[in-house]
């Protein structure tokens, strides 16, 4: 067994949960230490892997949308909190699907590119530091609300936080609970938010790339490989949501920004010297 593939998958699994860049880091570590880029194959795994994490451990959260949603259809009304929630789910959605399909070959390019990947760490540091300094701690105005006072601005603002995180280094989850943070929304309503939304972005992703696999019959191949790339994933992305969703109650996000801050600069130092 390949060490590699449990490291990255344990990196995968908690950076993408993180606000430090699950991208940035799969672009940037195995550029550092001189690796080869992981495969399409072991990439679906591990985001499976952080798919089924997230199911996981929302579990609870997904019966009563998918009950919720279920009313809403046999009622045709939004009355149900959980009903509303679910369709503000796909609206959120929709901005980071439409980017992705649209802007597929910049986006592309950008993951070729690790000093881009260093640079747009600085970028989610800076969200970060913003979210912060500027509506974390906002004294005046109207009280944080809850997840059930989500509106549709709310989960439309979130949602192009979402698609901006498509670029690597941008951390999908720093800037999602960031834009959740900016529209007056509670710590843990704007964590609880964004990981409930990483769910259908992960499996459209997941699912294209599994098909573009499937059609090339390489699968079997690295079946051991992709096995611990999806476990380790699986296992440190759970844990990953566990910790942030305890650490956003009642901590600030600097630690995050300064290990952006630092990182990014490891990678632009690197790509300066090796020209």
């Amino acid at each position: 067994m390949d060490p590699r593939a449990l490291f990255l998958g344990l990196l995968q699994g908690a950076t993408e949960f993180l606000p430090v860049s699950s991208s940035g880091h799969l672009v940037l570590i195995p550029w550092l230490l001189g690796w080869p880029l992981p495969s399409l194959a072991f990439d679906a795994m591990v985001h499976w892997g952080t798919l089924v994490a997230v199911i996981v451990y929302f579990w609870r959260d997904w019966l009563a949308l998918l009950r919720g949603a279920w009313t809403g259809l046999r009622t045709r009304s939004l009355s149900d909190p959980a009903a509303r929630l679910f369709l503000l789910l796909i609206v959120g959605t929709i901005p980071g699907a439409l980017a992705g399909v649209l802007l597929e070959d910049f986006f592309e390019e950008m993951f070729a590119r690790p000093s881009a990947a260093a640079g747009f760490l600085l970028l989610t540091a800076a969200i970060l530091t913003l979210a912060e300094l500027g509506w974390a701690r906002r004294t005046s105005g109207p009280a944080p609300r809850a997840l059930p006072a989500l509106s549709w601005a709310d989960a439309l603002a979130v949602g192009l936080a979402q698609a901006v995180a498509i670029l690597p280094g941008v951390s999908r989850s720093g800037a999602t609970i960031a834009a959740g943070l900016g529209r007056g929304l509670e710590r843990e309503a704007a964590a609880r938010f964004s990981f409930l939304l990483s769910a259908p972005i992960i499996l459209g992703a997941g699912a294209m790339q599994l098909w573009q696999l499937a059609r090339a019959g390489t699968l079997a191949e690295e079946a051991p490989l992709l096995a611990a790339g999806f476990l380790t994933a699986l296992v440190s992305g759970f844990a990953a949501i566990h910790f942030l969703l305890n650490y956003v109650r009642r901590r600030p996000l600097y630690p995050f920004a300064l290990y952006c801050i630092l990182l990014g600069i490891l990678g632009l130092t690197a790509a300066a010297l090796r020209g």
